[in-house]
């Protein structure tokens, strides 16, 4: 059953908290109400879908600069051509698979906020991509556990995955990132329950793809607790899937999802083109921000 949001958008939800596919809207053409309203629902869905979408290249990042700020195409990995340095191209025939849980980029400082993804070439069959709410899941997490997670600090290195590609592909220098260029990968330390900035809602922010350990406790009592909590997240009752057509377009919240790529299509051709939404620095249930929303 479709449901009108804000008189603005017509909204099928996928799940009774989380995903929804938004229909008759053409994201080429879509005024600045019609986007608001996307945006205002991206934060309260999570992950968004757009069928029967004419995005470009050109198409794709002109929606980005209307959604928010663009981030180059990765801290790592270069656009996908000279014109387009905000589109990060995953290409099955280049690596470019996503077969981990992840939340994007969560290896830097300041992680996007969101992601924009469309599909450009797809195999006849499989590359569904799956999607994990982190809200949800910290709320269903019993009291106490809740209570542990709260007060912990997790470290997030990049080099596991994109190190040797710095090194080696790159010649040790990257993209302009927060106005920086990316010469190396230093781990950075996130909190391990993340406080939304524009909802105060809680959210599990560790993710087996970035996720190296949590501070201040023994090797083993880290793994054990990090296990936890990646099979909590991706219980069946937290992920939505969606399965993949040409002109289908994207969007979450990098703040409280993680997400998943199924390899599931051999030696088939699979590209996706994706940009991202400058974000802040997360914060946790401990610290406190100026503005609408203070934790204690």
């Amino acid at each position: 059953m479709s449901t009108p949001l804000a008189a603005t958008l017509t909204l099928r939800p996928l799940g009774p908290h989380f995903g929804a596919q938004i229909e008759g809207l053409d994201l080429a053409t879509a005024d600045d109400e019609e986007l608001a309203a996307v945006r205002a629902a991206l934060v309260e869905w999570k992950a968004l879908f757009f069928s029967g979408q004419s995005l470009d290249e050109d198409g794709q990042v002109a929606l980005g600069r209307r959604l928010g700020e663009l981030t180059a195409s990765h801290p790592v990995v270069g656009g996908v051509d000279e014109a387009h340095p905000e589109i990060y191209a995953l290409d099955s025939a280049d690596n470019g698979f996503a077969d981990v849980w992840h939340t994007d980029v969560t290896f830097m400082p300041r992680p996007p906020l969101g992601s924009i993804l469309r599909a450009v070439v797809l195999p006849p069959t499989g590359g569904d991509t799956s999607w994990a709410d982190s809200q949800l899941a910290y709320d269903s997490l019993a009291a106490p556990v809740q209570e542990l997670a709260d007060q912990l600090t997790a470290v997030h290195d990049g080099n596991r995955e994109f190190g040797y590609y710095l090194a080696q592909r790159r010649g040790g220098k990257g993209s302009v990132w927060d106005g920086e260029v990316v010469t190396r990968l230093d781990p950075v330390e996130h909190p391990v329950v993340r406080v939304h900035p524009e909802t105060g809602r809680k959210g599990l922010f560790v993710n087996p793809g970035f996720t190296s350990h949590i501070v201040g406790v023994s090797e083993a009592e880290s793994r054990h607790i990090l296990d936890l909590l990646y099979a909590h997240l991706t219980k069946p009752e937290h992920i939505i899937r969606h399965r993949w057509r040409l002109g289908d377009v994207a969007m979450w919240d990098n703040r409280s999802t993680a997400h998943y790529a199924n390899r599931d299509y051999g030696t088939a051709h699979r590209v996706m083109h994706r940009i991202t939404l400058r974000g802040d620095r997360p914060f946790g249930p401990s610290a406190s921000i100026t503005g609408q929303f203070a934790t204690t």
